[in-house]
């Protein structure tokens, strides 16, 4: 296949984390001119496993879970991703996963490649015990594919902190030593390895990166109009530090409905309401919102930081944001891109906004490796400052070539990927 031929292939599931994934990289692609080995070697994951764990749950029950885990390139480094566990997390979605990550990782400055698990469960139907066992289970299963310069894990939706924790302890013990020799996992609790403010990271990285763009569009964040449409690790933290510089949150999203209130709600209280009540419902600082006109809302900032393929061919144009931050895994589908593109709304791709995780995650690894202990100030200082860097080196292409951020933050993530490639050599 030519480079035409490039241009004329398009995703079919476009509406779906691979597709998305796929999609950005075949546009990429040719704006690169890439030969279609190269794209090949790109778009396919080096590696794909799917196992399967069997575990007794504290009820006498054995259950029958599936499990994935796919390195999609390691041409920087091992590959670098968390573990999703949901009851419809698929092979496909671990894929496209895994992919982002390998831009992610290439554009935020890390030695690491792309890597992401998933585990088919949902951990709502679970209690801490039963969780602890399929966890376990999994890490016994993929031990051989689990190491510091393999594959290194980390949360994701689904798991947390204490389940990294437990996968470092069943990893030690199998080997009977106290701790792991080297970093096995990261978002580990601090306690055990893990490093101080990694919980907030993807968070503030999202407030880093919109604070970036207001500075570059002469725009002052006291007083903007902020929705955020996921209010869990990632959309909670965001929200919280936005909030902190002046911005009011109109309104809010979760699996449990939408609530807005013009003034600004207050987060404090929002999310000690979800921890307690588990719902938005019964929350007074808010009036209830139907979710289906969430997008619809009247702010000057939208943070999506749920679910890929929220925004989409149907609701872009709807959206009356003049800045996206893609705190979200691909939340926006090629179809969806191409309507902000053309309205010209300001897009921070997730490739760039939401790298602030796996930034600390990589000061987590070298601390781990290296025996050493960092200040909370001095990871968010590393923290900010590399996602200025970062920021400003997407923008100054996106100004430079005239195309999107999303354009520029690609080309400059694949072109390192490439750089890696050729300089390792192309045979094995």
């Amino acid at each position: 296949m030519k480079q035409k031929g490039l241009n004329r292939m398009k995703t079919t599931v476009r509406a779906s984390i691979l597709g998305t994934a796929t999609e950005n990289l075949r546009q990429t692609a040719v704006r690169l001119k890439l030969p279609d080995g190269l794209f090949r070697k790109l778009v396919d994951p080096q590696e794909r496993v799917e196992m399967t764990v069997n575990p007794i749950l504290s009820n006498g029950k054995m259950i029958h879970v599936r499990t994935f885990l796919v390195r999609h390139n390691d041409a920087i480094g091992p590959s670098k991703g968390g573990i999703r566990m949901t009851g419809q997390v698929t092979l496909d979605d671990v894929t496209g996963l895994a992919m982002e990550m390998t831009w992610k990782c290439s554009l935020i400055g890390v030695p690491f490649g792309g890597g992401k698990a998933g585990i088919q469960c949902d951990p709502a139907t679970l209690n801490e015990a039963d969780k602890e066992t399929i966890i376990r289970s999994f890490t016994r299963g993929a031990r051989r594919h689990i190491g510091p310069e393999i594959y290194i894990p980390a949360p994701d939706m689904g798991t947390n902190q204490l389940d990294m924790g437990h996968i470092r302890d069943c990893i030690s013990y199998s080997e009977g030593i106290s701790i792991t020799k080297g970093c096995f996992v990261t978002g580990k609790p601090v306690i055990v390895g893990g490093i101080v403010g990694r919980t907030e990271a993807t968070g503030k990285g999202v407030v880093y990166s919109i604070k970036a763009a207001y500075d570059r569009q002469v725009k002052r964040l006291d007083g903007a109009r902020v929705a955020v449409q996921g209010m869990g690790n990632v959309g909670g933290i965001a929200a919280l530090e936005i909030a902190r510089l002046g911005a009011r949150i109109v309104a809010a999203e979760d699996i449990s409905g939408a609530i807005a209130n013009p003034a600004g709600l207050d987060v404090k209280a929002l999310l000690s309401h979800l921890k307690k009540a588990g719902s938005m419902k019964g929350f007074k600082g808010g009036k209830p919102l139907p979710v289906e006109r969430f997008f619809e809302t009247d702010c000057d900032i939208l943070i999506p930081a749920a679910a890929g393929s929220q925004i989409t061919a149907e609701n872009a144009g709807k959206i009356r944001a003049t800045l996206i931050a893609e705190g979200a895994n691909a939340p926006t589908t090629p179809e969806g891109d191409e309507i902000l593109n053309r309205r010209g709304v300001f897009v921070v791709p997730d490739i760039l906004c939401n790298a602030g995780g796996v930034f600390v995650s990589y000061l987590e690894y070298t601390q781990e490796t290296q025996r050493e202990q960092m200040t909370l100030q001095e990871v968010d200082r590393r923290l900010e400052e590399r996602m200025n860097e970062r920021f400003t080196e997407v923008f100054d292409r996106s100004r430079a070539k005239r195309i999107p951020m999303r354009f520029a933050a690609m080309d400059i993530a694949v072109r390192k990927v490439l750089e890696a490639t050729q300089a390792r050599g192309l045979l094995p």
